[in-house]
């Protein structure tokens, strides 16, 4: 059964000696979290995990700990585990997350109340905190800057024999699972063969082949690419007639090994038709037809021009931010699009937060084009800092060095620090969570601790 609040209590109260208290910055983010819009926008994901969790079950982990303990969590960048230690030997972080005297969650119970929370549940958190900085003065909303970063995926450097041999080593392992299933089915042992092995010794003669003189090397990597190829090919028709067999049970178990053998078996595919494609035939394949993680399919192969970071896999993120330093909005892109289709909706959303459009607008060149200018102006935008691409006309050369102009472009740069502390502060380095849901509940709680950790830095100095 689902609990709101936890019994209160006070544990300062109960170690008067110790002289236990919130520094500064933590009790105004209590204070924040107190807010009863927060509150009920998580009890309503966290009610939906199963029919019933209102009003049967044994007693759940209270809504207010799993809000508390999540911010917790990624305002120190801790892992579940961490999360459960951490707050659990402390007593300030106990009161803060109104734990009081009660046994910690174990952190694969935080992890399922987290997994409930939807993603559009996170942009309305984000929205009533930005309410909340309004009516606390943090940010007017007078001026807005907009750019775009990468939040890498968990996955290692992408090649095609390693992507074989993931997959081989995938089916083989729902291939195996199910012989135990269909046992004493009088279906040959063979169907069950396990190729892990075989895959992953392919894969490295082909890493250790391109060590090798280029003449030499290339013949011999060919005839290593053209057997792993085999291999794959034999266990995805391994695994399509084990699948035909598995529909004639009705058990879960065997329903279970349907849904992922039909999840990974397109993926397998796709692999063996790219690495066909790439080192067989010679082709090109675009970026956006590749699949760089049979685990993480949505990963996105994405050059920004980078120096450091020619290529990076993840994915794309737009930000808006605000004066006050809050972010205010954000969005996970599919793919690599170009930046500037989504100013517009930058803008809505400002107007929708704040009741009018900002007086500075700013953003960098990828923003740039003469749509968007005209539709800052028609939003009633005072200052528009987009720098034009390529040679500048001499009266655009004199708009551009305008003090005006340039004071905003100076404000723009700002944003860069600011995606720095998402990446080193608030791990929007790298997702550690799963799936397109995993990426938008990993930034948008990064997204919201940041922004309560400025409101509450902000009221604490004043």
């Amino acid at each position: 059964m689902l609990r709101d609040r936890a019994v209160p209590v006070d544990l300062f109260a109960l170690v008067p000696a110790l002289e236990l208290r919130f520094e500064p910055e933590l009790a105004e983010l209590d204070r924040l979290l107190e807010d009863d819009e927060l509150f009920e926008h998580v009890k309503a994901d966290l009610s939906r995990r199963w029919p019933h969790t209102t009003v049967t079950g044994r007693p759940s982990t209270p809504v207010e700990v799993v809000l508390r303990m999540l911010v917790i969590q990624h305002l120190y960048a801790w892992s579940y585990a961490q999360a459960e230690h951490f707050i659990g030997d402390s007593l300030v972080l106990r009161q803060f997350c109104r734990l009081g005297l009660e046994p910690m969650p174990h952190h694969t119970t935080l992890m399922r109340w987290a997994n409930a929370i939807h993603p559009e549940t996170l942009h309305a958190l984000l929205d009533r905190v930005t309410e909340l900085a309004r009516s606390l003065k943090v940010t007017r909303g007078r001026k807005l800057r907009i750019d775009s970063t990468v939040v890498e995926t968990t996955i290692r450097h992408p090649s095609d024999s390693g992507l074989l041999a993931d997959g081989v080593r995938v089916l083989s392992r729902l291939v195996r699972r199910a012989g135990r299933v269909l046992r004493g089915a009088g279906v040959d042992g063979a169907l069950f063969r396990d190729r892990t092995r075989s895959a992953k010794r392919l894969a490295r003669r082909i890493h250790a082949s391109a060590a090798q003189a280029r003449a030499t090397g290339a013949a011999e990597r060919t005839s290593l690419y053209q057997r792993l190829l085999r291999v794959a090919r034999s266990s995805l028709g391994q695994a399509v007639r084990v699948e035909q067999l598995l529909r004639r049970r009705r058990s879960e178990a065997a329903k279970r090994l349907r849904t992922q053998l039909a999840r990974f078996q397109p993926l397998v595919q796709q692999v063996c038709a790219q690495a066909q494609r790439r080192v067989l035939a010679g082709e090109t394949v675009p970026a956006a037809e590749k699949l760089v993680s049979v685990f993480e399919p949505h990963t996105a192969v994405i050059r920004r021009g980078k120096l450091p970071m020619p290529t990076e896999f993840g994915s794309k993120v737009l930000l808006d931010e605000v004066d006050g330093g809050l972010v205010t909005r954000y969005a996970i892109l599919a793919g690599n699009p170009p930046d500037a289709p989504n100013l517009p909706e930058s803008l809505d959303h400002h107007r929708a937060a704040f009741g009018c459009a900002p007086a500075v607008l700013a953003a960098d060149r990828a923003f740039s084009t003469s749509t968007n200018e005209s539709i800052a102006e028609a939003h009633g935008v005072g200052c528009i800092a987009l720098p034009h691409q390529g040679p500048l006309s001499p009266s655009r050369t004199d708009i551009e060095r305008r003090p005006l102009f340039r004071n905003a472009c100076r404000f723009r740069a700002g944003i860069e620090g600011r995606i720095s502390v998402l990446k080193r502060r608030f791990g929007l380095r790298r997702c550690p969570y799963h799936g397109p849901a995993g990426m938008e509940r990993w930034v948008g709680l990064g997204v919201l601790a940041h922004n309560l950790r400025q409101i509450s830095r902000y009221s604490a100095i004043r």
